[in-house]
């Protein structure tokens, strides 16, 4: 095994090296994600989205969930993937001077994959850390050619991924029946079974819910891959602010014109309304990841979302961290609420999980250099226990930047 020691200069990066509005963009973006698998995955079925209303919520309910579906679902996990193909370039031009790189981004990606699996099976199966880490495998080739190869990459994925929103693969989703007796079956076991019940089913739904993963596969290696160009453009180093302004209105206003378009029905059918929701997600992730870096980088921005920083920095222990308390809250081993709890409710426990885990995310990080699952990450990657203590430098401030 290679071993890559934490001195050297293609070691992880340092704390003190790190930038960290992609910290708070990363821990917002976390914030997100959060409420739209505590409201749509933790609190119901996942596939109870997909069937008509057995009974109307009530008015602030139905209002929390058509703003998070409006401006919320999707977007999130968008912007997670762009920042995670910005990750991916960071990696692979950090370990520019290392004659192993390959290997070890390589080594990266199995590790990611081993923790998705492990979450997919014995803990959550709404996990995106497997499609992640083959996304991140169907990427990594790209990165070793030049801006163009990203950009034809990113083109062709891109079509492929549109061209499925107008001509779905024949089969790929249950029928409607399939999934009303699913939902049935979920709502028993997971608001009262045991949890080798929830175990057994949760592996049993698996097979369901591939096809969700399959359909928005392309878009992964599409934002990873305009992640990677966005940090080879200098973009996040030297940021424009009237131009991040720019891009933040323009991409959010237009996007929010296509998804409010098809929702309304303007658009509708084949051709543009098919393609009016997944363009809109993407041009609402650009517009918020822009917007975020404008405000963070205001005089005052540090103050205004500083405070996710150590979120972000700790977003791989925070979102494991995430599906564990709120299996414990909804499912029948713990408080059994799955099903009981309205949008609003369920909004606002997660929004509860979040705050503590800002607090705590604060509190680890000035202490120690990594969370407890990042330093895992890249002990695995690297093949050697990585330090936790802060050095004697990065000690004498109590939080790093």
């Amino acid at each position: 095994m290679v071993a890559i020691s934490c001195e050297s200069r293609s070691g992880p990066v340092n704390p003190r090296q790190r930038i960290e509005t992609i910290d708070v963009l990363r821990g917002l973006a976390l914030l997100g994600v959060l409420a739209i698998n505590v409201v749509t995955e933790f609190r119901v079925s996942i596939f109870e989205q997909f069937l008509p209303a057995v009974r109307p919520a009530p008015p602030f309910d139905r209002a929390v969930e058509t703003v998070l579906m409006l401006a919320v679902d999707m977007k999130a996990f968008a912007l997670f993937s762009l920042l995670f193909g910005v990750g991916l370039a960071i990696q692979y031009e950090h370990l520019s001077t290392n004659p192993h790189r390959a290997l070890l981004l390589f080594r990266r990606l199995i590790a990611l994959l081993t923790f998705g699996l492990i979450h997919l099976f014995l803990i959550w199966n709404g996990d995106i850390l497997t499609e992640y880490a083959i996304a991140g495998l169907v990427v990594l080739p790209f990165l070793f050619g030049p801006r163009w190869l990203l950009s034809c990459g990113a083109a062709t994925f891109l079509a492929l991924y549109l061209a499925m929103q107008v001509w779905s693969p024949p089969g790929l989703f249950p029928s409607l029946a399939s999934l009303q007796r699913h939902v049935l079956e979920a709502n028993q076991v997971y608001a009262g079974g045991s949890f080798g019940q929830v175990l057994a089913f949760r592996v049993s739904e698996i097979p369901v819910i591939v096809p969700l993963h399959i359909y928005v596969f392309p878009r992964t290696i599409v934002l990873f891959l305009i992640g990677a160009l966005v940090w080879r453009s200098n973009a996040l180093r030297k940021r424009d602010r009237p131009l991040l302004f720019l891009t933040a209105i323009s991409c959010t206003g237009l996007g929010a014109v296509l998804i409010l378009l098809r929702v309304s029905g303007v658009v509708a059918g084949v051709g543009l309304g098919a393609l009016a929701t997944p363009t809109g997600t993407i041009l609402l992730a650009f517009g918020y990841g822009a917007m975020i870096i404008a405000v963070a980088d205001l005089a005052n921005g540090k103050r205004l979302l500083g405070w996710a920083a150590p979120l972000g920095r700790m977003a791989f222990t925070n979102y494991l961290a995430q599906s564990m308390i709120f299996g414990w809250i909804f499912y029948g081993y713990g408080l059994g609420l799955f099903g009981q709890l309205g949008a609003a409710e369920a909004l606002a426990i997660g929004l509860f999980v979040y705050v503590c885990q800002v607090f705590v995310s604060g509190w680890w990080l000035d202490r120690y250099r990594y969370g407890p699952v990042e330093w895992l990450w890249r002990t695995l990657m690297y093949g050697i226990l990585q330090p936790m203590c802060h050095d004697r430098l990065t000690s004498s401030s109590k939080r790093p930047a």
